[in-house]
């Protein structure tokens, strides 16, 4: 074997782990799959490798903003669903920063909304995306999770508009 050949060999190793380094890498971040041909804010599908390790919050209610407000009335934890949802939000991202995280590492939601009495008793599904995109898909924020938003017919309080459960990812220690 002459010495060019044990170069070219040496140098072809070297690519190959180059390589491998490259992909290593890329195996270990999260792919957020967008919806096709869609501004949606919201992701298709979400893969987190198993590098990470998943946290779970409980579903979150709304928090009390208005003591002054009738008892048990939606005016009392934020008023219309939109208010909940930035009261709800806002306690996720508080609780997340607890621990560690943000909402950026938030890859799945589920969303449970009660029929608004002020709108038929349909879900008020505009009046969420209202609160909800202060939060995802913004330039401060743009990682965007898998969603589901459903309408339930009532939730612990009478009051609660707005309960939302999700699960973000960290990377292994």
């Amino acid at each position: 074997m002459t010495m060019t050949s044990i170069t070219k060999k040496l140098a072809l190793v070297a690519a190959l782990l180059a390589a491998g380094t490259g992909a290593a890498h890329a195996a270990d971040e999260i792919i957020r799959h967008r919806i096709p041909n869609s501004t949606f804010p919201i992701s298709a599908a979400v893969e987190v490798p198993s590098s990470f390790t998943n946290v779970y919050l409980s579903g979150q209610v709304p928090p009390l903003q208005d003591a002054t407000a009738p008892k048990n009335s939606a005016a009392a934890y934020g008023g219309d669903t939109k208010g909940q949802t930035v009261g709800v939000l806002k306690a996720i991202e508080k609780s997340l920063t607890g621990l560690g995280l943000t909402m950026g590492d938030v890859v799945k939601m589920q969303v449970f909304l009660v029929g608004d009495p002020a709108k038929d008793n349909k879900m008020d599904f505009a009046g969420f995306m209202e609160g909800y995109t202060q939060f995802f898909g913004t330039t401060a924020q743009p990682r965007l999770p898998v969603r589901s938003a459903m309408q339930v017919a009532a939730l612990a309080n009478p009051a609660y508009l707005v309960e939302i459960e999700v699960m973000a990812v960290r990377p292994a220690k």
